[in-house]
């Protein structure tokens, strides 16, 4: 067949979808209830502001992604003297001590992932914003791949942990965390609420046929 399919929504069809446990309701129901009759979460057409909190989120993130990556990671100090390290200097320590393949994993799981997390949620917001057509199932593909990454961008705030727990040797050496750290791990999860604050059905509301 040659003619396009139309595509029917839920939002169309006038049907919610229980944000919680998948529940389908209809429109003119949840209007009267205004909870799911299963779970008993609230429900919505749309996340509410879902693209407002998410542009805010979002802001947020690249503000705190530029301190997280230019203040130091952790404090060593050793024999009274003390030394900063941010995550590309630990980068290229591993680098020149011929530790690439674990300079690799943090330079992709510090750097490199959150910033492509941010660029593809910049991507999404103004895709719908622009009420483009485009690629839909590409974009919600893009859109589940950052939220199932978000997590595992935790790494370098995991290693500064675990070698704050195991190094203090008293005034021999011990390792504290430092700002970026802070920074860092707000970053982490503010692009997590990001992805989650953003409605992923918005990416179809305009697409009419499928191609």
């Amino acid at each position: 067949m040659n003619a396009a399919r139309q595509l029917q929504t839920g939002q169309a069809a006038q049907l919610l979808n229980c944000h919680c446990c998948g529940q389908l309701a209809p429109a003119a129901q949840s209007a009267a209830h205004k909870h799911c009759r299963r779970c008993g979460a609230a429900l919505h057409m749309r996340h509410p502001d879902s693209l407002n909190r998410t542009w805010a989120l979002l802001i947020a993130a690249m503000i705190f992604y530029i301190p997280a990556n230019l203040m130091p990671m952790m404090v060593t100090t050793a024999l009274g003297s003390a030394e900063g390290d941010t995550i590309m200097q630990g980068i290229i320590y591993f680098l020149q001590s011929g530790d690439w393949p674990i300079a690799a994993v943090i330079f992709t799981a510090s750097i490199l992932v959150p910033l492509l997390k941010m660029i593809a949620l910049l991507y999404l917001l103004i895709s719908v914003q622009r009420q483009s057509t485009k690629r839909p199932t590409e974009r919600t593909k893009i859109y589940r791949a950052v939220e199932f990454v978000g997590r595992w961008s935790m790494l370098d705030v995991f290693v500064v942990t675990i070698m704050v727990a195991l190094v203090q040797l008293g005034n021999l050496a011990t390792i504290v965390a430092d700002t970026g750290a802070i920074f860092f791990c707000a970053v982490v999860i503010i692009t997590m609420l990001a992805a989650e604050s953003f409605d992923p059905r918005l990416i179809w509301d305009n697409c009419k046929t499928d191609e």
